[in-house]
């Protein structure tokens, strides 16, 4: 049991130690999307967006596949 919690917390702080570099937008996107909301273009708002629905989708994809797995599963209890 000891071995167990000891090899865990190791995974973790491991885990939170190694921390990689990651760039969120290049330097031109940054400009580009900074630079046309001043002027009035929606460039922005076409960015933000894209983030929106990249975010959503995986959402959207395993709230179905639980609803799936509630279904199939209720079935099986009520049978039983």
């Amino acid at each position: 049991m000891f071995k167990r919690v000891i090899f865990i917390l190791f995974i973790l702080v491991s885990t939170f130690a190694i921390v990689p570099q990651a760039n969120a937008q290049c330097s031109m996107c940054t400009i580009s999307a900074e630079q046309g909301t001043k002027n009035g273009n929606t460039q922005g708002k076409g960015l933000n967006d894209g983030i929106i629905y990249l975010l959503v989708f995986p959402y959207i994809l395993i709230a179905g596949i639980g609803l799936l797995w509630y279904r199939n599963y209720r079935k099986k209890t009520l049978v039983s």
